[in-house]
Order: structure tokens, then C-alpha cells, then sequence
């Protein structure tokens, strides 16, 4: 049987400003139900609601309880994931930076190899060419040529020695940090399928709940629902909360007295005017 809504009782501003600050979700609910009543008739913030109605709000609050959890354990699983991942891609631009310092060295040994060959090439060409000069400034001129070479020569051996040291430690290191980093993608590969391990249990779970919500909803009129779901999304999924010695426990305010009473008497649906979450009386145990 479809739940009646029953606007009674005290004017919406009788518990003051916190009372009527609490009710504006509630207000906009009711606006469909204001234009059935008569010009006359005071409007309140109460609904009429019943025990079983709380035990309904109460099962679906802790199926709300168990997917707002499943959620955040998700939400941090998969930002521990994104962390090993932004760990191996930092680890793997330092590894890029030094292949290219070995590759580099590697180049410039290449290119001072093909530079000193191509001088000696030079130096035997004006050797040979010095023994068939005729005139004393073509020899001159030639053994410039040739002692230049020879100077250049040395330098380019020099130069030479040093980008092969330049290699050798480009490689060194490279290696070592090739090794390390595929023992840490390795490690990383292992860490993600744990994780994923327990997100699939996890994920199991999240469906069980999110199903157990729509069964549990369809005992609840669709307004109530949909209050329940307003609330559950402006506060984290924290939408019913217990009240002892007119205090909500859910924010550890106290509430109204009248509001209190309100709540012991169990048949009218109240929100905390401090946390907007909907309160019951939660029988000693």
C-alpha cells in the first residue's frame, strides 16, 4: 500500500532559524503536495511515518554505510594503483635519461672514430703528395698541412679517449639501472594484482549492496527515497541517525526539546537541524 504523507502539527518556524534551515530539503518535496491543500490549512515540516518505515530507512542506511565504504576502499585502492604507476614511470624517465647518455657517448665515439680516420686519410694524402713537390713553398705548405693533421690527430684521440670513458660509465649505470628497474616493475606488477585481487572481492560486494538498495528502496514511497538519496549525497551516505538525551549522535548536537519529544513519539519523520539527517529513538539495549 502506497504510505500517506500527513502534514500536521506546529508552523514551520516554530523550532527557529536552525529548525527551518533544517527542513529546506523536506520543502521542496512537499511543494507538489501544497497545491492539494486548502489556502487555509498550516503546513509543517513533519511526515507522517511509521516504525516499520525507520526499520526500512535503517537497512537501507547500512547498505548506504557498506557501498559509501566499498566506494572510498575502491576510490584508494585505485589511487594506490595510479601511485605505482606514477612511481615507475619517474623511475623510467631517469632510466630513458641515462640510454641517452650512453647512446650519446656512444655517438660522439662513432663520429671522432670517422673524424680521426678520415684525417689520417689526410695526413697519408699530403705525405705522399710531399715527396713529389718541386718547389720549397709547396713543401712548406704541405708540411703545414701534414703537422696539422698530426696536432689534430691528437686531439681527436684525446677527445676520443675520454667519450669512450664517458661510455663505458653512460653504460655501467644504464645497466645497473635497467636491472632495478625491471625488479621494480616486476614488484609493481605484483603489488597491482593483489590489488586487484582484493578489489574484485570488493567490487562483488559493491553489486550485492547497490542491489540490495534497490529491493530495500522499493519498500519506501519514492519521496521518502528520494529524500533518503538527497540527504545520503550532500552528507557522505550518512543519512539516519540515532538521538539520545536529545542529542544526535550523528553530529553530537543537541536537538530541540520538542523536537526530542517529537522523535520518542516516533510517528513523524524529523531532521537534525544541525546535519539534516533524519532522526529516530533508538530503543536502549
Amino acid at each position: 500500500m502506497r504510505q500517506i504523507w500527513c502534514l500536521s502539527g506546529p508552523p514551520l518556524n516554530k523550532y527557529g532559524a536552525e529548525g527551518a534551515k533544517s527542513t529546506l530539503i523536506l520543502k521542496g518535496i512537499l511543494q507538489e503536495f501544497h497545491k492539494k491543500i486548502k489556502k487555509d490549512d498550516k503546513v509543517n515540516i513533519m511526515l507522517n511515518i511509521t516504525k516499520e518505515d525507520i526499520d526500512v530507512l535503517l537497512k537501507l542506511q547500512k547498505a548506504q554505510t557498506e557501498t559509501v565504504h566499498i566506494d572510498t576502499f575502491l576510490s584508494e585502492t585505485a589511487g594506490e594503483k595510479s601511485a605505482l604507476d606514477s612511481r615507475l614511470a619517474e623511475f623510467e624517465t631517469s632510466l630513458n635519461k641515462h640510454k641517452k647518455e650512453f647512446e650519446k657517448a656512444g655517438k660522439d665515439c662513432r663520429e671522432t672514430e670517422a673524424e680521426i680516420l678520415v684525417n689520417e686519410q689526410r695526413i697519408k694524402t699530403s705525405s705522399e703528395r710531399l715527396k713529389q713537390v718541386k718547389t720549397n713553398r709547396e713543401y712548406q705548405a704541405l708540411q703545414r698541412e701534414i703537422d696539422d693533421g698530426k696536432k689534430r690527430k691528437e686531439e681527436l684521440e684525446t677527445l676520443l679517449l675520454k667519450y669512450l670513458e664517458q661510455q663505458e660509465s653512460a653504460d655501467k649505470i644504464f645497466k645497473e639501472q635497467q636491472a632495478d628497474f625491471d625488479q621494480l616493475a616486476e614488484k609493481i606488477r605484483s603489488d597491482k594484482e593483489n590489488i586487484d585481487k582484493k578489489s574484485s572481492s570488493h567490487i562483488k560486494l559493491l553489486k550485492k549492496y547497490r542491489t540490495q538498495k534497490e529491493t530495500i528502496g522499493k519498500d519506501l514511497d519514492p519521496e521518502l527515497l528520494k529524500l533518503f538519496n538527497e540527504i545520503a549525497e550532500s552528507n557522505g551516505g550518512l543519512v539516519v541517525a540515532p538521538v539520545k538525551d536529545e542529542v544526535c549522535m550523528g553530529c553530537f548536537m543537541n536537538i530541540p526539546p520538542q523536537l526530542y519529544i517529537e522523535v520518542l513519539r516516533g510517528r513523524s519523520l524529523v531532521m537534525c537541524p544541525q546535519c539534516n539527517r533524519i532522526l529516530y529513538h533508538a530503543d536502549e539495549e
